[in-house]
Formats: structure tokens, sequence, C-alpha cells
């Protein structure tokens, strides 16, 4: 079954080189960079909380790389985004290696090794890992994730799937003039408007079937990909063009497929709390004032945008019980609702009271671990 990943639990990286000292340049990986942070954070994709997408543009040297990439592998549990845009090179090896903006296509201690990102996700505490690949030979990845002995075999991880722009032997495309290179742009489409005709949720089969369709069709290299376990399962959000239209066709009584709602037993933080308490109104189809009007008072207008715009658990369940039940969400759902709403506030409890139980000298270790978790962008020289 198709799952989202909980926003609160889960973190993405997104590298870019467009300016370069010695190859083409790339000024549409910049615009791919923003877009997707965009897509990333908003409604139209997973809502992650903008401090857990980290963007790292134009790094100057391989470090630059690296270390964000290892906090964000060390703050992930549930799922570890990876995306790089940039020249992609075959080094004497014939493995891939990613162009920085000093990169020299004959001197590979000048780019990033991949094998060297790939060690990161699998040292990684996440269950799932996505990693994308908008570059020349990235194809050349997925040989990687499927040699079938040594480290790589090791790289059966769950969850694991990786989507590359084009095969081993052939070279991405970045159309002159485009706001976006071909990849980045079909897929930011597909997030954006949906699929007609398919599932509820966009998850990374359906994001790559569709994307192999809409890229051949314009006659631009053919996407691959490499999936391992589960990982073709994980969703980069809701198929905006299988939503139900809002308000007149979410009559009074009518219950939306079920296999829209939000599954709560996929949550793990207070942030996923919400970020799916405010999706089930969309998959319901209805307005704020809808839903007021079919809670018949219990909850007004005003608290209905309060309790998807929290940032704490509220202390009791009756508001939210209201809000799912005039949302159309069947009883049993909700008291899976109920259980996770439960679980989550015995947490907090416990970690307030081991944080109160904690030396004064750890409280500088919170802020240490979060340094990188803000947009943050190399510069070039």
């Amino acid at each position: 079954m198709s799952v989202l990943p909980d926003p609160g639990a889960s973190r993405a990286v997104l590298i870019g080189t467009s300016r370069y000292d010695h190859l083409e340049q790339l000024p549409a990986v910049s615009n791919n960079l923003t877009a997707l942070a965009g897509i990333l954070t908003g409604p139209l994709s997973l809502r992650m909380p903008a401090p857990h997408v980290t963007v790292v543009e134009n790094p100057p040297d391989p470090a630059t790389v690296m270390e964000p990439l290892r906090q964000a592998a060390a703050e992930a549990t549930d799922t570890l985004l990876v995306y790089y845009a940039g020249h992609g090179l075959i080094d004497p090896h014939d493995a891939l290696t990613l162009a920085l903006p000093h990169t020299q296509p004959d001197r590979v201690e000048t780019c990033l090794n991949y094998d060297w990102l790939r060690q990161i996700l699998l040292g990684s505490r996440a269950e799932r890992h996505i990693v994308l690949l908008d570059c020349c030979y990235s194809g050349l990845a997925l040989g990687r994730m499927s040699a079938p002995q040594g480290l790589a075999d090791q790289a059966a991880v769950e969850g694991t799937f990786l989507l590359a722009a084009s095969a081993e032997t052939r070279t991405a495309l970045a159309p002159i003039g485009d706001t976006h290179t071909a990849f980045t742009g079909a897929l930011l489409d597909t997030l954006r408007h949906g699929i007609p005709g398919g599932p509820p949720l966009l998850d990374l089969e359906t994001v790559y079937r569709h994307l192999r369709l809409t890229l051949e069709a314009r006659a631009h290299p053919v996407p691959q990909a490499r999936n391992r376990n589960s990982g073709a399962r994980v969703a980069l959000g809701r198929n905006h063009a299988d939503l139900p239209a809002a308000p007149a066709t979410a009559a009074a009584g009518a219950e939306p497929d079920r296999r829209l709602w939000p599954d709560p037993a996929s949550i793990r933080t207070v942030t996923g709390f919400f970020t799916n308490l405010a999706a089930v109104r969309e998959a319901s189809g209805l307005t704020q004032q809808e839903v007021s009007r079919r809670s018949a008072g219990r909850i007004s207008t005003g608290s209905v945008s309060r309790l998807v715009n929290r940032d704490t658990l509220p202390a009791t369940w009756a508001t939210t019980a209201a809000y799912l039940s005039a949302c159309g969400v069947p009883d049993d759902q909700i008291r899976q609702w109920h259980s996770t709403w439960q679980e989550l506030r015995q947490n907090a409890a416990t970690t307030q009271t081991a944080t109160s139980a904690a030396p004064h000298g750890d409280t500088t270790e919170p802020g240490k671990a979060r340094r990188f978790s803000v947009f943050w962008r190399g510069r070039g020289h």
C-alpha cells in the first residue's frame, strides 16, 4: 500500500550546480532547486517544514555537500530524500561522479563521487530513502545499487528508490531557454497537477511510469529506476487530479473513497499529525465552512482553521473527533486517529520528563544538531 512520509520525521537535501568554471553552464538548475523546495514544503507534495529541506546550491567542494547530508541522515527516521541536478561525469573506473562548480573532467578529486553519497544513505537511521538524480549518465547509479556482490548488495535496505534522469549511456537534457531541465520540469508538473485517472497517492512507481511516458512522447531521454523492497510505494504527494471537487460535489452524508484518507498509522510526529489532519479536509472535498456546518455546531470555522494550524497537540480529543467526523472519516479510522493522538501525547510527556531530568550542560546539543536545518546555499566562485 502506498504511504506518505511523516514530514516531521523526514528530511530532504537538494543539491545543484548551475555555474561551472570548466563545463557548460546550467542556469535551469537554480530554478529546479527553488521550485522543488517549494513543492516539498507546500500543500502539493509532502508539506515538509521548511527547516527540514536543505538546499545546497553551487557547493565549492565535496565537503560542503557531505556535512548537510550527514546531518539530514542523522535526523531523518522516516524518509530521507536526496536530489542532485547538474552535470554527471564518468570517472576512469566507469563510476558516476557529480560535477561541482570547480570540477575539471580530468581531475576526479574535484567531483563528488556518487558512492560517497550512497554511503551516507547506508548509514542513515531513515527507514526509507529516495534518490533523484537529474544529470547525465545518472543511470550508472542504478548499476551501483543493483550489483550482485559486495557492499552494493548490502544497499538492500528497506524502502530505497532511485530515480535517474537518463540511462547509463545517455545524457540528460536541459533545453536552452527552458525554466527547468527536462526531467525535473516533468516531475514538478506531475506533483503540481497530478495524473488523471491515477491512484490517490503519487507513489514513486506511479511517478516513474508517468515520467517515462511523458518524456518519451517528447523525444527526451527516458528516465530509469531502481527499487529496493517497498521503496516504490513511498508517495511524493497526493494525486491532485484525483481529489474531489469542493464544495458542491461533497454532499452532506456522502463518504469519499476510503483510499483517499490519510493513514493515521503512518504518523510519527506532531508535525505529521497536523499535516495529515489538514489533508483530511482536502480528501473530503469540503471547505472549512462546510466542515463547520456538518459538525452541527460542535466546531466553528475558526476552530477548524486553528486546529489544523497548531504546533502542539490539543489537550482534549473532542474537537479533533468532531472535525474528523464532519469530514466524513469512517468511525474505525477515527478510533485509529485517537490512538495516534494518545501515543503522541504519551511520547511528548516522556520526552518532557527526560529533558527536565537532563543536566543543564546538555542544552547546547539540540542547537548544534539543527545547524543545517535551514535553507542553506553554498556559493561557487
